[in-house]
């Protein structure tokens, strides 16, 4: 049986917001496995995991570049919003992300890259920053979109500046339309995406695992409340539908009006340009999705050092 901390409970906890006795119990049947003690908390009712495990937890800035057909979006954290405001920083943000869309380097090798101006590399410009600043940093992550006809739009929410800020989206359309308008439609769509969260473009690109665990869930639940074995399918189909709704960017209703899906505002846009448009693949950075942000008890912390 697998050992079950107090650490293991909290942080059980911090993901789900469910009670402690039963984030324990959910360890406990789960034998310590963490993504299962949510799924077994959900199946319950006791959690809304899906939404508490995206949850920001760090800082730092999200920097996005794109020329006409590629684009790249870099994550850069520090220990503080203070940090994300400073000229340097903002700078080498910047810098780096446009590195990164010229050499469409992976992250290991965009650390290696010449710094511009200098006679550092993109990771030892880095520690210099560290250095002049007074607080750790890190590059996070990178990633690319590009299109062989078409165009890469960006976003970003929560701007400090142009091409940097808190939520960045790429969004890559193939088609023979007009480039610009089709960043504008870019841009467009890639706003629904920040404010919406889609997991994948069409119903046909959804991880089936994904479908297998919601289609799990559902069935546990429909059970639980004692419905006959020959409803539950069709429960279950009901279930897809919503989440297909809510969760496909294609099939979800358009943030902008909160009336059309927005596979008809593409298909309005098609015949406004007179050109098939199909978006091909869409990222999504949100700052420090998924890092657990440390909190400090200063107070604690001083009459630690008085002692």
């Amino acid at each position: 049986m697998a050992e079950i901390t107090a650490s293991d409970v909290k942080k059980l906890r911090d993901r789900t917001g469910a009670g402690m006795m039963d984030c324990k119990k959910a360890l406990v049947e789960c034998e310590g496995d963490l993504e299962n003690a949510i799924d077994w908390l959900r199946k319950k009712g006791l959690a809304a995991a899906a939404k508490k495990a995206g949850r920001v937890a760090a800082e730092g800035l999200v920097g996005l570049a794109v020329n006409e057909r590629c684009g790249a979006i870099l994550e850069v954290n520090a220990e503080t919003d203070f940090v994300a405001r400073n000229d340097l920083f903002k700078s080498y943000v910047s810098t780096t992300v446009d590195l990164a869309l010229s050499h469409k380097a992976d992250l290991e090798k965009l650390g290696t890259l010449p710094y511009p101006n200098t006679d550092r590399t993109v990771s030892e410009e880095l520690i210099s920053l560290i250095a002049n600043i007074g607080e750790n940093m890190a590059l996070r992550r990178v990633s690319y979109l590009s299109v062989e006809q078409g165009a890469v739009a960006a976003y970003v929410h929560n701007k400090v500046s142009d091409n940097l800020g808190k939520i960045g989206v790429l969004v890559a359309l193939e088609s023979g339309a007009n480039a610009d308008k089709l960043r504008e439609l870019g841009k467009k769509i890639a706003m629904h995406i920040a404010a919406s969260n889609p997991c994948s473009v069409s119903i046909e690109s959804v991880d089936p695992k994904l479908l297998e665990r919601e289609s799990a869930i559902v069935e546990e639940q429909a059970r639980a409340t004692g419905k006959k074995e020959e409803f539950i399918a069709q429960i279950v189909k009901g279930r897809l539908r919503k989440f297909y709704e809510e969760s496909v960017l294609l099939e979800q209703v358009y943030a902008l009006d909160g009336e059309s899906r927005v596979k008809d505002v593409i298909s309005s846009a098609e015949k406004e340009f007179g050109a098939p448009i199909k978006i091909t693949g869409f990222i999504k950075f949100v700052l420090g999705e998924g890092i657990e942000k440390q909190v400090v008890d200063f107070a604690a912390e001083v009459a630690a050092q008085l002692s």
